[in-house]
């Protein structure tokens, strides 16, 4: 079982050159060249360039290479999709994704590179099962969380709980678990008060998202602590693979380990902690 970790996802402005380079070095599995909200009007060109050419310069090891665009109903975002595909990105990330057709018309412009749908309407939120539905003809590859649009969106205070928008993350993270796709929690407004994020993380981790898209190097940390597999978790793995791989459990769905019935359910479960402990 091969797994590319998705921990922390990093957004760095692409207009930055400073944050590009800093990325090379930085502990996230994933940098997200922006070009969309953190690019001013003026350097959105310029953004888009000095994405092309970092992503063409490498050095980015084994971190996913992704690039935001912007949405398609900007005067950049066609031109933005035209430009990239083909650049060597790993994905692009589609924001203000509502409708199917929103990936369908991005997907004809990006020549077969993977997408990523940001999901932060309203719309969006309503219309899930038919955006996933179109994973195959679109190769939308992920889910992230758009929380402080759809926040804005619903006019709703989210607070520290996020009590307004929670139904909305189960909803992304199922939508994303019934197509295959992997689900990232949105970003953390707060840097400087680490138990606000710690708090943040462990909330999407209990919901089931892969990891967190973040707006800071100093989140990072946090971010990988959340959505990284604990000792106490992968010594419970090891356990569960090691009971069914002994000869005399060997065809059996049901076994005792440690006082406690498992199932194979929880046999995959040990094995996906295991994979993503190695890698």
């Amino acid at each position: 079982m091969t797994i590319r970790p998705y921990r922390s996802a990093l957004f760095m402005p692409a207009s930055n050159g400073r944050a590009v380079e800093k990325a090379r070095s930085l502990d996230c599995d994933v940098v997200i060249l922006d070009l969309e909200d953190s690019v001013a009007p003026e350097l959105k060109a310029t953004a888009r360039d000095q994405a092309i050419a970092a992503a063409a310069a490498g050095g980015f090891g084994d971190r996913a290479l992704f690039v935001r665009v912007n949405a398609l109903d900007t005067p950049w975002g066609a031109d933005d999709c035209r430009a990239v595909a083909g650049a060597g990105f790993g994905a692009v990330v589609l924001p203000k994704v509502s409708r199917p057709g929103d990936l369908q018309a991005a997907s004809a412009l990006l020549d077969g590179l993977p997408l990523w749908a940001m999901i932060e309407t309203c719309a969006g939120i309503l219309d899930l099962p038919a955006i996933v539905a179109s994973a195959e003809v679109t190769r939308l590859q992920g889910l992230l969380a758009g929380t402080n649009d759809l926040a804005k969106e619903m006019r709703c205070i989210p607070g520290p709980d996020r009590t307004p928008l929670l139904g909305h993350l189960a909803m992304i993270v199922t939508a994303a678990r019934a197509a295959g796709l992997v689900a990232l929690d949105g970003v953390c407004n707060v840097i400087e008060d680490g138990a606000v994020l710690a708090a943040e993380c462990a909330q999407g981790a209990m919901f089931g998202f892969d990891g967190k898209s973040l707006i800071h190097p100093a989140q990072i940390a946090a971010a990988n602590r959340a959505y990284g597999p604990t000792p106490e978790a992968v010594a419970w793995a090891d356990r569960i693979i090691a009971a069914f791989g002994l000869p005399e459990n060997a065809g059996k769905g049901v076994i005792r380990v440690a006082g406690e019935m498992v199932e194979l359910l929880h046999l995959e479960q040990a094995q996906r902690i295991a994979a993503m402990a190695a890698r």
